[in-house]
């Protein structure tokens, strides 16, 4: 079950090659020159001098680039600098770093290293580059989440896992969304490889809080986070949690939602029928197993009518075949007949004034079964208020049969009277009701 959360390598590949879309910004101490009206540049004496041979190559070179240029150009591009600079551009630009002391001489000498990375096609120069001028201080506001999410996805190409992780929590502190949504992926993938599990799990509890406090549905890669980590842990309240926040805003994922419950919460089966009921209603079987697990829950001597429907559902959907249900669907279907034909007396019986709370409670229970779930209701209804009653089973029940007529409002108030073990699936289905009455925004 576990691994159905993992990270899709697959889509972390697509979310680093997307991120790394960069252009060739001017020289920063041109730029400077260019803003008639801006602040005037704290350059030291010693940057000067270094500087100033590399910042004329670099124009010159670029400024000769013709539009919509790309790597392909960039090769000439680097080699006219380095021709420019004696030979040996890189060392050019190693000599001018320790003379680079002012928040102004790091900008611009980061501005132009990280260029001449670029050109280069030299991942760790670039980097470098751009962390000189992140460190400089002297970035625009609007800059400081792109650049950090650049530099965050350039560390995680290096495999400079923690420093992937630093900067790429930056530009989310900062604020910054990237075009295809992808940091919290990498910044959580490059927490794991860093060893850094809590921050995971942290990172996780902080975004769904926020998303609740925002009114918006948590990230499914948090929620599915979250999940992993108290399931792998064996804590069945947290799980509940955060698989009811799963399906209820992701509806797709219901299955992996509900098998999570059910092995932890190991129901007995009883219990276990009234969740895989919900399993059903959201369209979320989608294996084998789910239909004789189900099958084995509802039990075709006790409830022939629900066993034959799910027979035949698994069999129209390619989950069952015909040979190895052959026998079941024979004999489950023997039953019906007898069965359905001791539903009038069943409803009379269940009607008498003296009735049993097991006789009404049992009448509730066949017609669920036989899916009238406006005559089950009514049984319900009256079992609740009956003496001897177990309140936690006929009130999820009722409130089962209410979500089934579609009566929401009435489903969430018996779910909330139930109490004891029967609250894990309870908060299923309750989720369930949100997630069709009160879906979140978009995050």
């Amino acid at each position: 079950m576990a691994r159905k959360f993992l990270v899709s390598r697959i889509a972390l590949a697509v979310a680093l090659s997307s991120g790394l879309t960069v252009a060739l910004a001017p020289p920063a101490m041109a730029a400077k020159k260019e803003k008639e009206k801006a602040p005037v540049a704290d350059f030291s004496d010693a940057f000067r001098k270094a500087a100033a041979p590399i910042e004329k190559a670099m124009t010159d070179a670029t400024s000769k680039m013709p539009a919509g240029a790309g790597p392909a150009e960039y090769p000439a591009v680097k080699a006219q600098i380095d021709a420019a600079l004696g030979g040996d551009g890189k060392a050019a630009f190693e000599a001018a770093v320790p003379t680079a002391t002012t928040p102004d001489d790091k900008h611009a000498l980061g501005s132009m290293m990280r260029n001449y990375g670029i050109l280069g096609q030299d991942m760790a120069f670039k980097q470098r580059g751009t962390v000189l001028m992140l460190e400089s201080g002297k970035l625009a506001a609007d800059s400081v989440g792109p650049m950090n999410y650049d530099a965050g996805v350039t560390a995680y190409q290096l495999k400079d896992y923690v420093g992937s992780a630093k900067y790429l929590k930056a530009s989310k502190d900062a604020g910054y969304r990237d075009p295809n949504g992808q940091l919290d992926l990498i910044l959580a993938d490059a927490y794991k490889r860093s060893g850094n599990a809590d921050a995971v799990l942290q990172m996780a509890k902080d975004d769904v809080a926020a998303a609740q406090a925002r009114g918006v549905a948590p990230s499914e890669a948090s929620l599915r986070n979250l999940l992993q980590q108290t399931y792998a842990a064996k804590q069945l309240g947290p799980s509940v949690e955060y698989a009811a926040m799963l399906g209820q805003y992701y509806p797709n994922t219901w299955n992996i939602a509900i098998s999570v419950v059910g092995e932890l919460a190991a129901l007995p089966r009883e219990q276990d029928i009234d969740l895989m009921r919900l399993k059903y209603l959201a369209n979320a079987m989608t294996e084998k197993r789910d239909y004789f697990l189900y099958l084995e829950d509802v039990d075709p001597r006790a409830y022939p009518g629900e066993a034959l429907k799910i027979i035949n559902d698994g069999l129209a959907k390619g989950k069952l075949t015909a040979t190895e249900i052959a026998a079941d669907k024979t004999n489950t279907s023997a039953r019906v007949g007898a069965d359905k034909a001791t539903l009038p007396s069943t409803a009379n019986d269940a009607m008498k004034a003296n009735a049993t709370v097991g006789v009404v409670t049992g009448a509730g229970d066949v017609f669920l079964s036989y899916d009238d779930p406006a005559k089950a209701e009514t049984f319900y209804a009256k079992a609740l208020g009956m003496p001897g009653v177990d309140t936690a089973k006929v009130a999820l029940r009722l409130g089962m049969t209410q979500v089934l007529q579609g009566k929401y409002a009435d489903a969430e108030t018996s779910f909330a009277k139930v109490t004891g073990p029967r609250v894990v699936v309870a908060k299923m289905w309750s989720a369930y009701v949100k997630g069709k009455t009160a879906p979140a925004a978009a995050n």
